[in-house]
C-alpha cells in the first residue's frame, strides 16, 4: 500500500478549504470590480478638479485687474498708459498690459459667439497686472497712486472669485469623500454577506476542521487568503477599467466635443491627465479595497466561528 501511494502523483497544493471557483466567488469578484471602478473614478474626478482648482486659484491670486471707465479715445489711451506705468513701478509687479478689444472679443466668444462686436458697446477697458512676488506687492500704495492720477480707475483683486472657486473645490472634495465612504461601506456589507454565505455553505468542512483540532485562526486565515485573492482580482479589473475610462474621456474631450465645449470641460477637469500621483492614488485605492476585503472577511469568519463554537 505504501509503495502504491509513493507511485501515485502527489498534488502540488493542498485542497483549499474555500472553493476557488464558485458562483458566489465570481459574483463577489464582479462586485468588487464595480466598486473599485466607482471608487477610482470618484477619486480621479476629485483629484482632477482639485488640481485644476489649485492651478486656477494660484493663477487668479497672482493677477489683478485695473478697470478704466469709458472716456474719449485720446483720454482713454492716456489713462491706459498711465495705469500700466504706475503698475509696473509698484514693487512685486512683474508685468502690466492692456486687454485689447480683440482680446475681450476672444474671451467672450465662447458665450456670445464669434460674430459679437464688442466695439459697438461703451465698455470699460482693462489693464491686467501680473504679480511676480505677491508678498512684495502693496495694493494700498497702487490704489492711492491710481486714485490721484486716474480717478476713474478701480482695482479688482479677484478675491471674491478666488473664494468662490475654493468653496466649489471644497464642496467637490467633500462630496467625493462622502461618495468614497459610501462605496467602501457598501463593499464591506457585500463582503460580510458573501463571507457568511461561504461559511454557511462550507459548514461541514468547518466542523470537520474543528473536530480534528484546527484553530479558528487557521480557518479564518484560509478564508482571508481566498477573499484577498478575490479582492485583488476584482480590484485590478476595476482599476484597469477606470484608467481606460479616463483615457476615453480625454480622447472624447479632445476629438469629439466642439472646441467651446471641450474648453469648458478642460477648465473644470483639465486634460483628464492623472499624472504619476493620480495613478499612484488609483493603485492605492485598489490595494485598499483588496486589504479591506481580506480584513472584513477575517472579522466575519471569527464572529461566525464564535457563534457556532460548542
Amino acid at each position: 500500500m505504501s509503495l502504491i501511494s509513493q507511485l501515485l502523483p502527489k498534488p502540488k497544493t493542498p485542497f483549499p478549504i474555500v472553493p476557488r471557483q464558485s458562483i458566489a466567488g465570481r459574483t463577489l469578484a464582479l462586485l468588487v470590480a464595480i466598486m473599485t471602478f466607482l471608487s477610482c473614478v470618484t477619486f480621479g474626478a476629485v483629484y482632477l478638479v482639485q488640481n485644476s482648482t489649485l492651478a486656477w486659484s494660484s493663477e487668479v491670486g497672482r493677477e489683478l485687474t485695473i478697470q478704466l471707465q469709458p472716456v474719449e479715445d485720446e483720454q482713454m489711451l492716456s489713462n491706459i498708459r498711465t495705469a500700466i506705468s504706475l503698475a509696473e513701478q509698484t514693487p512685486g509687479v512683474s508685468r502690466a498690459f492692456e486687454l485689447t478689444v480683440s482680446d475681450s472679443e476672444k474671451l467672450l466668444s465662447p458665450w456670445l459667439g464669434e460674430q459679437f462686436d464688442i466695439s459697438a458697446f461703451h465698455l470699460p477697458r482693462l489693464v491686467i497686472v501680473q504679480l511676480g512676488d505677491p508678498s512684495l506687492f502693496d495694493l494700498e500704495a497702487l490704489t492711492a497712486k491710481l486714485t490721484d492720477a486716474v480717478p476713474e480707475a478701480t482695482i479688482d483683486t479677484h478675491e471674491l472669485w478666488q473664494q468662490q472657486l475654493n468653496a466649489m473645490a471644497g464642496t467637490v472634495v467633500l462630496s467625493g469623500t462622502l461618495a468614497l465612504i459610501l462605496i467602501l461601506t457598501a463593499t464591506v456589507l457585500a463582503i460580510v454577506f458573501a463571507t457568511g454565505g461561504a461559511m454557511a455553505t462550507n459548514r461541514e468542512i468547518v466542523d470537520v476542521l474543528h473536530f480534528i483540532g484546527a484553530s479558528d485562526t487557521y480557518i479564518a486565515g484560509a478564508f482571508q487568503e481566498r477573499f484577498l485573492a478575490i479582492g485583488l482580482q476584482g480590484g485590478l479589473v476595476g482599476g484597469a477599467c477606470s484608467i481606460v475610462f479616463f483615457f476615453v474621456a480625454s480622447t472624447i474631450t479632445n476629438a469629439i466635443l466642439p472646441d467651446q465645449s471641450a474648453t469648458q470641460v478642460e477648465l473644470l477637469f483639465g486634460q483628464f491627465t492623472l499624472g504619476w500621483l493620480g495613478l499612484l492614488g488609483l493603485i492605492l485605492t485598489v490595494v485598499t479595497i483588496a486589504i479591506l476585503t481580506a480584513i472584513t472577511s477575517r472579522v466575519t469568519v471569527h464572529r461566525f466561528l464564535a457563534q457556532i463554537a460548542p
